[in-house]
């Protein structure tokens, strides 16, 4: 397994199609902070929670330069389907489907038992520096109050 990926490290770049098929070049993004909300799986409770609490903040991730993406193993008509169940409209989905777990592999987040990434949010800055990482159980919605905590320093 890779190792995680830490606090100060750049992040790896990565490509990965969102639930519209457009292509999201991470590098694309420099001069924005950036989330990278990881769920195990879509279609499941607690990541609902967490993605609905994307969209719902979407005002406020604008306001403080930030571009979230919520990222999955889920191929990307399964991601299409669930953003509009959702109603999300202004956050992307990204696709980690193939190679399968790539970008989580790259960060240390698979769990290959299961063949799911990490639930886990990762925050870089302007420049591509992770300044924020944190993993949670399964069962537990990431608080979105600690995140806009972290992006307003």
């Amino acid at each position: 397994m890779t190792e995680e990926i830490r606090v100060g490290e750049t992040i790896q770049d990565f490509r990965l199609r969102d639930q519209k098929r457009e292509e999201m070049h991470l590098y694309d993004l420099k001069g924005k902070k950036v989330l990278l909300s990881f769920h195990p799986l879509a279609w499941t409770q607690v990541c609902a929670q967490q993605m609905k609490s994307l969209e719902e903040n979407h005002e406020l991730f604008t306001e403080l330069n930030t571009v979230p993406l919520g990222i999955s193993v889920d191929p990307i008509p399964s991601k299409k389907a669930w953003a509009r169940e959702l109603g999300v409209t202004h956050i992307k989905f990204l696709s980690d489907f193939w190679p399968h777990g790539e970008v989580a592999r790259a960060y240390g987040i698979f769990k290959e038992k299961e063949g799911v990434s990490e639930r886990a949010n990762i925050i870089i800055d302007e420049n591509q520096r992770v300044i924020f990482f944190k993993k949670y159980p399964g069962h537990e919605l990431p608080d979105i109050k600690e995140i806009t905590e972290i992006l307003r320093k």
